[in-house]
């Protein structure tokens, strides 16, 4: 379970309803036919951009991936493949048959590998599987982000349609105020469900994306170095090369050298000695 989720939705909720329920009757914000014109819009809306399949396909990925985190800790899958180095040092990969793998991939990687699979095709093999795995991520994040972009403009909608009822009965005067409360509604449910649910879940697809990009990545290298029988402490320093590539910040860790300061002055400002 993904605490980070489910603590962010629940803490959001509960501020947004203390905030109601210390200035006004928690009745008040409560409107069926606003949240059905803001849910069933936005829904609607996104069965326009993707395919029903898709769309379903989605909330299976949302729930597994913002709330069940299951990412292989990087660090202790290089500890793994250096294991599995040393159990296979003078020996054939036959002594890996029996070996259990910490996740589906990974496993189906280590069989190729002892069924002896060329590297090429073993890479192909598992990069194929890799790109589809990563496809559910992005489709399904793309399709709660359209739903994050659908629910304000809906409640909008909402609030116009409301407007235009509210403008066609002005002869009761005490009845504006409650009819204006109605019709905001809408706009107040499309930027809790857009900026709340959908766009957050959005993100955090994003990052389950990379962060199985990143792993399933080094499984293959891994893999790879165990089918070129590389010795255990080499094979370590390849994989750990790789993470700190892919987990270097983008333009470095922002410390310039002497020959990125002007007129050649050191970053203290000090010209160089000699």
């Amino acid at each position: 379970m993904d605490l980070a989720t489910l603590i962010g939705l629940i803490a959001g909720l509960a501020v947004v309803g203390l905030a109601i329920a210390t200035g006004s009757d928690m009745g008040v914000f409560l409107n069926l036919p606003g949240l059905l014109i803001v849910i069933g819009g936005a829904m609607a809306a996104t069965l326009i951009k993707f395919p029903l399949s898709s769309v379903s396909q989605a909330f299976v990925v949302a729930v597994k991936s913002a709330f069940l985190n299951k990412t292989e800790d990087p660090h202790k899958l290089v500890d793994a493949f250096v294991e599995m180095a040393r159990a296979t040092r003078g020996k054939t990969l036959l002594a890996l048959e029996d070996y259990t793998a910490p996740n589906e991939f990974f496993g189906r990687g280590l069989r190729l590998c002892i069924d002896g699979y060329e590297p090429d095709l073993l890479r192909k093999v598992l990069k194929i599987e890799m790109d589809a795995s990563i496809r559910h991520h992005e489709v399904g994040e793309r399709i709660f982000r359209a739903l994050g972009e659908s629910a304000p403009a809906f409640g909008m909608i909402g609030t116009l349609v409301g407007l235009v009822q509210m403008l066609a009965n002005m002869k009761d005067p005490q009845s504006i105020g409650p009819a204006m409360a109605v019709a905001l509604l809408t706009t107040l449910y499309g930027a809790m469900i857009a900026n709340l649910i959908c766009l957050p879940i959005a993100d955090k697809l994003e990052t389950r994306r990379d962060e199985e990009a990143e792993s399933k990545s080094l499984m293959i290298e891994g893999v790879l170095g165990l089918q070129r029988s590389e010795h255990p402490q080499i094979l370590a320093d390849i994989l750990n090369s790789f993470l700190e590539a892919a987990e270097a910040p983008v333009g470095g860790d922002g410390k310039g050298t002497d020959r990125d300061q002007p007129d050649g002055k050191k970053p203290d400002g000090k010209a160089p000695a000699g």
